[in-house]
């Protein structure tokens, strides 16, 4: 298939996102963020998404149900609790619709074995081909994110020959060791379609760009057509994040009683807050007194199962306090994601946990660009990211290697010394912004609105 590889003609962006505008959801940032800089550059976006978020009124935006069972389960959650909040009504409703799909959903998994979202492509790609057959839509743009969006974007594309950049949020392909380049079998369906997806990725679209170094390197050397004539041109973009709502100055930040180590975002067996407990015990027993005034906070998501069994172990039920998922304010107006970046300043350090899997190689929490807006310091444990250990070195953070427990160790150490002294580690201001993503993907693309039609 002969690609186009002329400037794209037109402004009318048809942007196909499965979480769009879902609060505090990173595959959600990602795009929303970006909208007021196209908007800027004279793009005029018809955006496809599920019902799980908030509709944009600014542009048209199109909300669709999902037409499989385990995805309208999911979908229909979120939907109520945008509308209902989550109290009694939302369990007794979601409840009943969970158990009247249950057997379906069985019954999906069994046939196909994909992940939920898979089946929102379908009316994503239905309306979106009304759209484009109605020479309404100029380019397609897919993210995410839930790997439904690409889909539907790569039918488009096979159908109408429009076309299609694409902006993978995570590895499509997920390998499991160094020596891993991602060409062994696939252990499930969905990871063989993932692994179908990204071939075709690469194969049919204008323009696909990734988040990381890693990401790109071992996508290229799966698919050695990628940068190839007549097939996609690949690149990295750094996501980045908007200065979020309610930020204050950097330096409002106040010493309190206790030294407080925050984590945000989602936990698990690979990025686990046992990692901190473990060492705080020696810390512990190197300086008793501190027991008394270390607290680990956790944010955004339930405790993983290692971290709940090491709280039992160690008896630290006090030390580790579990907030949970920060939703909207309704007395104050305040979004999740507003009160999160409170909680995220008070902070008297930031704990980025990267995990310990593979694809750590090929992945940036996005978390990362959040903190960098509050001016706190950063803890970050890494593994086998050159790039992310680059950045956090360049901004004075703590850094340990996943699996290095004196490193870590030591490292809890030194931010003990350092808070109890009051000269925590001041980072260099260099926030990562949304404004220059959104420049590279439009250089890269060769987007100019001069030359509209």
């Amino acid at each position: 298939m002969k690609k186009n590889k002329s400037l794209v003609k037109g402004a009318r962006w048809l942007i196909l996102s499965h979480g769009f505008n879902m609060d505090g959801r990173a595959a959600s940032q990602t795009i929303t963020d970006k909208i007021p800089y196209l908007l800027e550059a004279g793009i005029e976006p018809t955006v496809f998404s599920a019902i799980t978020g908030i509709k944009d009124l600014r542009f048209p935006h199109k909300q669709f149900l999902a037409w499989g069972p385990a995805a309208f389960r999911f979908d229909f959650r979120h939907w109520i609790s945008n509308q209902y909040e989550r109290g009694w009504f939302y369990k007794i409703s979601t409840g009943l619709v969970s158990l009247l799909l249950t057997p379906f959903i069985a019954i999906e998994k069994f046939f196909l074995g994909y992940s939920s979202q898979w089946s929102w492509a379908m009316p994503a790609f239905i309306h979106g081909l009304k759209l484009i057959r109605s020479k309404k839509v100029d380019l397609v743009f897919s993210t995410g994110g839930a790997w439904s969006a690409h889909l539907a974007g790569l039918w488009l594309k096979k159908y109408t020959g429009a076309q299609w950049i694409v902006e993978v949020h995570d590895p499509l392909v997920i390998r499991s060791s160094p020596n891993d380049q991602g060409f062994q079998k696939p252990k499930n369906r969905d990871a063989k379609f993932r692994q179908y997806l990204e071939k075709q990725i690469t194969q049919y679209a204008d323009q696909v760009w990734w988040f990381t170094d890693g990401a790109l390197h071992y996508a290229t050397v799966r698919n050695p057509n990628l940068n190839t004539p007549n097939n996609a041109h690949g690149f990295m973009v750094l996501p980045g994040a908007e200065p979020p709502g309610g930020l204050r100055s950097a330096e409002s930040h106040v010493y309190s009683e206790k030294l407080n180590l925050c984590h945000f975002g989602s936990l698990a067996k690979d990025r686990s807050l046992s990692t901190i407990l473990n060492a705080l015990v020696p810390l512990f027993s190197k300086y008793p007194e501190s027991r008394e005034l270390v607290r680990v906070h956790a944010y955004g998501a339930p405790l993983d199962s290692l971290t709940t069994e090491a709280i039992k172990n160690f008896g630290f039920s006090e030390v580790l306090v579990a907030h949970g998922r920060l939703e909207k304010d309704l007395e104050t107006g305040k979004s999740g994601r507003e009160r999160v970046v409170e909680k995220m300043q008070a902070a008297d350090v930031l704990i980025l946990l990267h995990g310990r899997d593979e694809w750590c190689a090929e992945y940036i929490p996005s978390k990362f660009y959040e903190y960098l807006w509050t001016g706190r310091p950063i803890w970050g444990i890494t593994h086998r990211n050159p790039q992310l250990d680059g950045m956090l070195r360049e901004r004075d953070a703590y850094l340990s290697q996943e699996g290095d427990s004196k490193g870590i160790s030591d490292a809890l150490e030194k931010i003990w010394l350092d808070w109890r002294e009051r000269k925590l580690a001041e980072p260099k201001w260099l926030p990562i912004g949304v404004d220059q993503a959104v420049h590279k993907i439009l250089a890269e693309i060769e987007w100019k609105p001069e030359d509209i039609n």
